[in-house]
């Protein structure tokens, strides 16, 4: 016997009711995300300040927290909210003042690991941000105390210790230290 599944979209997971709980849309299904802990918070918190200072003293667009969900795809729907994200001023211009879900998908998307995701989950998410469109995906995982810097399928740096993560092409001149990040 065949089990029906209700098919969510992304403008129903817009308009629910705020209890306190986030969620995430993936191919319609409705994803209930747990509550980050607190080094979690911290870092993600760290992360966008310095992305928030920089792009703001530069002009270069927008930093968004965790709160701005990105629809990915449709048909069905896909809204996923990482971290920290940034879309550039080019595209945020372009697109000018939207309601609702950010159309697309961020240039940067930030993913903090938390101790009760699974680390394939969370790279199939990093890939998932890629095929959509992101430039530059960075996984922080505040265990191991490591940055996994996705920039193609082909292109997957982990960095350590003393290194530091590079804006490069996408944020020319921002950058962040490791060290600074897990002190």
């Amino acid at each position: 016997m065949a089990i029906a599944t209700t098919i969510m979209t992304a403008d129903e997971l817009l308009r629910m009711p705020h209890s306190g709980q986030r969620y995430e849309l993936v191919r319609g299904e409705l994803i209930s995300m747990s509550s980050a802990s607190r080094k979690h918070g911290r870092i993600a918190a760290h992360i966008v300040a310095k992305l928030h200072n920089f792009v703001e003293n530069h002009d270069l667009g927008e930093v968004h927290s965790s709160e701005t969900g990105f629809t990915i795809d449709t048909n069905p729907d896909t809204v996923r909210a990482p971290d920290a994200s940034f879309v550039t001023k080019a595209r945020i211009d372009a697109l000018g003042e939207t309601e609702g879900f950010f159309p697309g998908a961020p240039d940067l998307a930030v993913e903090v690991i938390s101790p009760n995701d699974l680390y394939s989950q969370v790279a199939d998410k990093a890939l998932a941000w890629l095929r959509a469109g992101t430039k530059m995906v960075i996984v922080i995982d505040p265990n191991k105390k490591t940055a996994t810097i996705y920039r193609d399928l082909d292109d997957i740096v982990m960095l350590t210790d003393n290194q530091t993560i590079e804006g490069n092409s996408l944020l020319p001149g921002w950058s962040l230290s490791l060290n600074d990040l897990f002190k």
